[in-house]
């Protein structure tokens, strides 16, 4: 099957059986697209659009974006994971703001300056809002071509992207960039699957090499396996009388970078987090309850979890509050951005006596 017939038979695919009522299609700004396209990054489509439309409520042009604090921008990412998206999203922002005159760049290579935009991400955003002829390669069309033209190798590995990509390019067409490149990415996300493939009403089935060959589920080849490591933390959960949790902002960078979690230890031990509370704190420790682990799993290694619900007296009239630290009202929460296990703890503190 020649590229132009490729195309052709999956924009008349599209035509009747494409998706065509999902929120950046209803307004189709550089703006509205960019965020879903940030949003999509690793993330279903049924999982992002709650999530786009509070935060396109919330911040509905570019510039209350970059006017937004980061703890805003992070309280309305949570439970999204991949948190860098969002630290990412508002540095952008401010970037546009600042260096762009406020103007959303229109070319790939501006695109790419911007923190957390790469090179698909900048073409889906200019093909969806622009019509601009530009390639893709999400993991959805990464899967649709690797069938389709029996690509051995795993697709994280440096020459068979480059092969993806030169195939992504002959396919797409001069024509209907914006239907062409919605077109794909559906085809994948629900045809194409990753497991039990709907290969009898695909529109490109004649032309795929592992259709004709029955290999659909060896494509593409999966990432190898690795043993994920095991990592053991303690969450100290000190309550104030009052019932408010104290809370530290996590560094900008790393896991849960910029969010709020509770203060963590090496140690279990009492005696040890006695002396912590005494120097970080103006609090003494009254009582130190164990509560049952909680596991988290990250890509890269997985996260025990031991909290300690701690009671504490303060030692002075008044009650530590700084840029990083800060006692967090359950009963009536202000916007901040929580990590899902904390944000999962912190409901249960607010139910627990």
């Amino acid at each position: 099957m020649k590229p132009k017939q490729f195309s052709s038979k999956l924009l008349a695919w599209y035509s009747k059986h494409g998706r065509h009522d999902l929120p950046w299609q209803v307004d189709r700004s550089l703006y509205r697209v960019w965020i879903s396209e940030i949003m999509l990054q690793q993330t279903q489509v049924t999982t992002v659009i709650p999530y786009l439309e509070r935060f396109l409520d919330r911040f509905n042009t570019i510039e209350s974006l970059a006017g937004a604090s980061i703890d805003e921008v992070l309280h309305l990412w949570t439970g999204l994971g991949y948190y860098a998206r969002a630290r990412n999203l508002h540095k952008a922002a401010l970037s546009i703001i600042n260096e762009h005159q406020g103007q959303f760049p229109r070319d790939v290579d501006t695109l790419l300056s911007l923190p957390g935009i790469g090179r698909s991400t900048a073409a889906a955003i200019l093909a969806q809002a622009l019509n601009q002829r530009q390639p893709i390669l999400d993991g959805n069309v990464k899967r649709v071509l690797c069938r389709w033209h029996a690509i051995n190798g795993w697709p994280g590995t440096t020459s068979v992207e480059t092969q993806l990509w030169e195939l992504s390019e002959q396919l797409t067409p001069h024509d209907h960039a914006t239907d062409y490149t919605q077109a794909i990415m559906d085809l994948g996300a629900t045809l194409c699957t990753r497991t039990k493939p709907h290969c009898g009403v695909c529109p490109v089935a004649n032309g795929c090499t592992a259709h004709a060959t029955a290999t659909e589920t060896d494509y593409p080849y999966r990432k190898p396996k690795k043993t994920l490591p095991t990592k053991q933390t303690i969450m100290l959960m000190l309550r104030h009388p009052n019932g408010d949790i104290l809370l530290q902002r996590r560094p900008p960078s790393g896991i849960w970078g910029g969010l709020w979690s509770f203060p963590e230890h090496e140690h279990s031990d009492a005696a040890r987090i006695r002396a912590w509370c005494r120097k970080h704190t103006d609090c003494n420790i009254t009582r130190i309850e164990t509560w049952p682990a909680v596991k988290h799993t990250f890509s890269h290694y997985r996260l025990n979890i031991t909290p300690l619900h701690i009671q504490v007296k303060p030692r002075a009239s008044t009650i530590m509050d700084s840029d990083d630290w800060v006692w967090y009202n359950t009963m009536h929460p202000d916007a901040r951005g929580l990590a899902t296990p904390v944000k999962a703890l912190l409901e249960k503190l607010r139910n627990h006596p």
